[in-house]
């Protein structure tokens, strides 16, 4: 048969087939965040999904009309835009005004994903640059409201802020907080906080489900819990070590942070040996903001700011590639027998 006749595709390398596009990945994270998402719903009542739902709907529809605005082709399909779209809702407190939800949205795919080339080409995680984004409603932003409380899906409602965990850490006020919420409502989830953090229990569920699928690896999350975990033990700022550990561990976005936006492959280090040191960085920028900074949280300016640096861990980690030690080594022993040969 003459090689002209056969149906070959021309591609450069690697040549790896794999059903798993973006689109079965994005899916599988989906998936993982559903028990959070259902909890949430539990938590604060239906306005938590009705927010997820705005919010999935304005991304996807954001990147469509980008797309068809630029005339390039539909990308809506790979559901990364939905990932986006319901992150960003998790990152927000449920009595968040549906129109800052859109500007986020807009400001997360038009903004950091597109303006950039699109999937794949973004240089920050577009929820939690959406979120920093956002903050400029800081009103809006910062208004929790108790747990187990049903905010209105339409309409006006008179919330007071309330005391959420990582309000309390961030003043030391562990005894206060112990007084409000005990171990195992943390660990469920029945506290006050953004709409997708809450649930600690259900958010290592879901990060467990992603490392058993293998849409993600260990390295980041554990890296990065563990820096968290080691440095509020060994400075406790005068609370019981192990009790200001867990508070911290199970309170705030660092789950969400880690298992779900810290993971994301376009911002993250490609290197196993780069993905430890890019958790070990998000751990200890997190615990320095929460210490000292101004912010209650800083899972979500440390992820960013690790972000940053991703270009220059992966410009001097690189990979083992098959063959090039012992390509080396063959190399040098040849330089060293031609070099005998000549004396």
């Amino acid at each position: 048969m003459n090689y002209k006749e056969l149906n070959l595709i021309g591609s450069s390398s690697p040549h790896i087939r794999t059903k798993d596009g973006a689109g079965h990945i994005m899916g599988e994270v989906l998936i993982a965040l559903l028990p959070a998402l259902a909890f949430s719903v539990y938590n604060f009542g239906p306005k938590a999904l009705v927010n997820v739902l705005v919010s999935t709907a304005g991304c996807c529809l954001f990147e469509l009309l980008y797309r068809a605005a630029m005339r390039k082709n539909n990308t809506v399909g790979d559901l990364s835009a939905a990932v986006t779209g319901v992150l960003i809702a998790f990152v927000c407190p449920v009595t968040i005004p549906y129109w800052i939800l859109l500007i986020g949205d807009f400001f997360a795919i038009v903004v950091v994903k597109q303006l950039f080339g699109g999937i794949g080409k973004n240089f920050l995680n577009p929820a939690l640059a959406a979120r920093a984004f956002m903050l400029s409603w800081a009103g809006e932003m910062t208004t929790w409201v108790p747990p187990r409380t049903a905010v209105p899906v339409w309409g006006a409602f008179d919330a007071v802020s309330y005391p959420t965990p990582m309000a309390m850490l961030h003043s030391g006020d562990l005894e206060g907080l112990r007084k409000i919420y005990d171990l195992p409502e943390m660990l469920v989830g029945l506290t006050g906080g953004s709409l997708g953090e809450v649930s600690a229990l259900l958010l290592i569920l879901g990060g467990a489900f992603l490392i058993f699928r293998k849409v993600i690896t260990w390295y980041i999350p554990v890296s990065y819990i563990g820096t968290v975990a080691a440095l509020t033990f060994l400075f406790p700022r005068g609370n019981d070590p192990v009790q200001w550990m867990l508070y911290n561990l199970l309170g705030g976005g660092l789950l969400l942070g880690a298992f779900f936006m810290a993971t994301d492959y376009v911002t993250s280090p490609v290197s196993h040996l780069g993905q430890a040191i890019f958790g070990v960085g998000c751990g200890l920028i997190t615990v320095f903001i929460r210490y000292f900074g101004g912010s209650n949280e800083g899972v979500c300016y440390a992820i960013l700011m690790m972000n940053l640096t991703v270009w220059l861990i992966d410009k001097n980690i690189h990979p083992h590639r098959f063959g090039v030690a012992k390509a080396a080594r063959t190399g040098k022993k040849q330089a060293e027998k031609k070099e005998a040969e000549s004396k």
